[in-house]
Formats: structure tokens, sequence, C-alpha cells
């Protein structure tokens, strides 16, 4: 098809934008859809039901600008499903698109995506989304792997990846397409209407245009007073709701007929969901546990083995293990196995010839044998020694000891034999510093050490612009005698975890700390300079003082 023009597409998207109590952000939100040019028909930005200045903003803005109206509830929803279903109504441009209050519109983004429906004569066009993590500005791309390229989705084997993403914001609708099959979000607090609404969506089979350009920024303010009701996983009420969440999707799909894709989204749940919290259990005390526990397992055992088999490991062994244990275990080991990087702690148990996941729970541990390296939860344990840094070479201040652990003899076969690990800083894609090295082979596995240069890191944190406290992820990339490559972050065992203080020329001093990062990987703090080392240390000391009251 011919290529679309601005003039063509002017006037013809309509954006919902809900706010709740976000009078900070809100105006933000607002600005970044009006910059998106002559695309914008309107802006219905609706109020539900906010008790601070959030109304106030929006009506001010709305007087400096005809395309912006404002829809007051006076009581809120509890949700995000009704206020959207009330700027769908209000809407009178035959496209329309999702905004929260707290995110933005990158620029373009609007004029590409109804260019790629109008291109395509496509009801639904998607395209990639960016997840930034606040405050620290480091961006991951939502579901990567779907967002590579321009396509065009046609059959209901195409729209099987799509089950993957669950959000409704990265996507235009046509409203006629909407209110054809009665799509709509369900009203009142749902914690996961996207789930309800997008496969309300799949299941009506639309073509959908897919662009590769991130379309919409998603602000994940983890350290913020109130976080969104999706991201408050506290509770297990939380999971509770994502079970039925999920639940329905999947009778949604069944309804209307479609039954692979209510096949891929169980495999969903298990690749995604299951895994998603099933690492952050050891975070939560026994009664979070047993009632976790409980809920997945009779979850679980509605779906079938086959259903179970087809998820990719160790997806399905960590949901056979949840299945088999009765009651909550081995959480560090589930915990690690779900993260990402996967990783199998130890023992790594028999029965008989098979890798099982213990010899009490002789869980099949499938696949071993032939899953490629790069898709073994392959282990490899590191230890940072701080060491003197007195020199200004990168590679002055420390070293990096690490050890390539075995996998029921599958690198034995394939004989690690170098070993190549970066230095990459927090929220960047590339490494500032690569170093390499020759592996030799020990009693527990292949064993490197390369200089941390951590005087050097330090001076390239501050070259980035970063004068205070610096964070660092350490990965290694190993090559096989055999060609095999693998990639992972080391991990940290717990009790190697440590801060030291240690003299440098150029700082004065340097304080470094590595430790644990959530998914159980080593990461370096360093603290340049005596300033910043004090200020590092008082801080823990607060922390400590107010943890022991």
């Amino acid at each position: 098809m011919s290529s679309i023009t601005s003039t063509e597409v002017a006037g013809k998207l309509g954006v919902v934008v809900i706010a709740h109590n976000d009078e900070a952000l809100v105006g933000d939100a607002i600005r970044s859809v009006l910059d998106q040019g002559p695309v914008v028909a309107e802006v219905v930005a609706v109020d539900d039901g906010s008790s601070d200045g959030t109304a106030r903003v929006l009506d001010e803005l709305a007087a400096l600008h005809p395309r912006l109206r404002v829809v007051h509830r006076t009581v809120n929803s509890g949700g995000c499903g009704t206020p959207r279903n009330d700027g769908v109504r209000a809407v009178t441009a035959p496209i329309v698109i999702f905004l929260d209050s707290d995110d933005v519109l990158p620029e373009g983004a609007a004029e590409t995506l109804v260019a790629a429906a109008e291109r395509h004569g496509a009801p639904v066009a998607v395209g990639a989304c960016v997840r930034r993590e606040l405050p620290e500005g480091r961006d991951v791309r939502w579901q990567p792997a779907l967002y590579r390229e321009p396509a065009v989705l046609e059959s209901s084997d195409d729209l099987l990846p799509l089950v993957h993403d669950t959000l409704c914001v990265n996507k235009v609708y046509d409203r006629a397409f909407l209110a054809e099959h009665g799509i709509r979000f369900p009203d009142g607090r749902c914690v996961y209407e996207d789930f309800l609404f997008t496969a309300r969506v799949l299941a009506a089979a639309p073509r959908v245009a897919v662009v590769p350009d991130t379309v919409y920024i998603w602000h994940v303010r983890r350290a913020g007073a109130r976080l969104s009701i999706s991201l408050d996983r506290d509770a297990v009420a939380n999971w509770e709701a994502r079970i039925a969440a999920h639940r329905t999707a999947v009778e949604t799909f069944e309804a209307a007929g479609r039954k692979e894709l209510a096949a891929a989204c169980r495999t969903k749940f298990l690749e995604h969901d299951l895994r998603l919290y099933a690492r952050d259990l050891r975070a939560h005390d026994a009664g979070y546990r047993a009632a976790w526990w409980e809920l997945t397992r009779a979850y679980l055992g509605t779906f079938g083995e086959g259903e179970i088999a087809a998820a990719a490991a160790p997806a399905r062994w960590a949901a056979r293990f949840v299945l088999a244990a009765e009651e909550p275990r081995d959480l560090e080991r589930l915990s690690r196995l779900t993260a990402d990087p996967a990783r199998l702690l130890p023992p790594h148990a028999l029965g008989g010839d098979v890798p099982v996941w213990s010899e009490d729970l002789p869980v099949e541990l499938d696949g071993v044998d032939t899953l490629p390296l790069a898709g073994l939860p392959l282990l490899v344990d590191g230890d940072l020694r701080a060491g003197a840094t007195g020199g200004a070479g990168a590679g002055v201040g420390g070293s990096l000891r690490f050890t390539v652990r075995d996998l029921y003899g599958r690198l034995s076969v394939a004989v690690p034999r170098t070993a190549r690990v970066d230095f990459v800083p927090r929220g960047a894609d590339t490494p500032a510093r690569t170093e390499r090295t020759e592996l030799t082979e020990g009693p527990v596995g292949w064993s490197g050490r390369v200089p941390a240069g951590l005087t050097g890191l330090a001076r390239e944190g501050r070259s980035r612009g970063n004068r205070g406290v610096q964070l660092w992820d350490v990965r290694t990339t190993v090559t096989c005698a055999d060609g095999s490559v693998f990639t992972t972050a080391l991990r940290l065992p717990a009790e190697r975890q440590r801060r030291s203080l240690v003299p440098s020329s150029r700082y004065g001093v340097l304080l470094v700390r590595q430790y644990t990062t959530a998914n159980g990987s080593l990461a370096v703090r360093l603290a340049p300079g005596v300033r910043d080392g004090l200020r590092a240390i008082r801080a823990k000391l607060r922390r400590i003082s107010r943890s022991s009251h």
C-alpha cells in the first residue's frame, strides 16, 4: 500500500487520559498528547473523583487548549476501567488511544500508529512500550521480541504472540470495531482490567498493524508514596486478582472459539505471571507464602500436563514443583530458578539417570539434556575483592573472581574455555569496560579472574555525568570448546556480600559494596570521594537505626 501523509491522518485520533490524585504529573501527560500534532483531534481527560488538585489542573489546561475536554467523576470508580469507558463514550474521533496520567506519549507516537492503521486497514495498531524506571531513568523495553520489525497480523496464529502483551495503552483502536464487538473495560475495581480488555480485542480476531517504534513510555515509580494498582503486590489479594483476570481471559478466548489463543494464554501465565510472583516469595512472610501456595496449586491444577509441557523451561519445571509440593519449600531455589536470568542452585539431584528437583521430590527437569546452553539455568558464582585502588589505570583496583559451575554434565561435554566479563552502568545497554580471561578447570567447575579496575569504573561513571553513588551490573559471556556460547549475570552468594572502604589516590577514598540485586545477580555500588563515601555510610547507619526501633 502507498504511504500515508500527515495530512491524511490529521484529526483521526481521540486520546483518553485517565487521572486520579495525580496533580503533579497529569500536566506532563496532557502536554505530551497535545505535542503530537494535528493527528490528535481531541483529548478527553477523565478525572476519576480526585481529592487533590487534579481537577483544577485539568480545567486550567482545558481553558488554554480547545482540543482538551474534561470529564469529572464525582465518585472514584476504584479502578481504571470505568474512567476509560467514560472517555471512549465521550470521544468523537474515529480512532482512540489510552494514556495514564503518570505516563507520556513520545514524540510522533500518535501519527506513527494511526498511519499504520490507516495504511493497512487495521482496526488495531500496536507499537513498542518502554518501562522507564524512575528516578534512575533506566529504560526497559516491554516484550521486546514482539516489536522488532513492521508486520501485519491477520490470522489467529499470527495473533498468538500478542497474548504476551496485555497492555492496552500502546495501541490504537478503531472505535467502530470496539462498538461492533461490544468491547469495553470491566467497570469498578478490577486490578488487571488490561488483561480482560486485550483478551476481548484479540478474541474478535482483528487485523493488527505492528510498528517497531516506541509509542508509549510507562513510568514506573516504585519508591513513590503510592504504587499503581497493579504494581502493589505486597498483599496476596493482588495475586488472587491476577489469577482471576487470567482465568477470565482464557474463558473469553474459549467462548469465542479461539482455542489456540486460550492455550497461548495459559502458556503465558506459566512463563510470565508465575515466574514474576514466585521469584519474590522468599521476601514475604509465612502467611503470604501459605496463601500464595494454596491459590497457585489450585489454579495450576486446572492445567493439563500438555499445557504445562508446552511452556519453556524453566517455567514448566517451576509449575510442576509447586504442584508437587503441598507446602512452601525450597524458596531460595525457586526464586533463583524463576528469576531472569534463571539459575538452578544445588543440589543437582538425579532420579536414576534423570535430573530431578530433589531426591525427596523427584520432579523431572525434562530437557536438561537437549536444551542449548543458552537456554539452561546455568550458575556462575562471582566474588569481588576490592583491594588497593592507588593507580589510575582501568585495571587497577581489585579483582573479580568467578566460577562457572556444571549442570548435570552439560558443561563437561561443552568444556568452557574463555570468558568475557562486562561491567555495565546501571540503565545502560552497552558495557563501559570489558575484560577477558582463560578459564581453568577445578573440582567444582571452571574458574577465572579479571581485574575489577574500580578506580577506572568510578572515573568512567563520573565521565558519564554521575558525580555521586554509581551502580554497576556485571555479566559474563562464556565460550566453550565445542563453539557453544552463553551469557549470564554472575550470582553473588549471600555470604560474600560485603563493603570495603579503600584508599584512592584519585578520590581519597572509595566506598565499594558488592551486593545481590532482586534477581540474585552480583552488582557493585561505588561512592567515589570522602564526601560521597561518608554520606553513604551515614545513610546506612540511619537505616539500621530506624530498623532497630
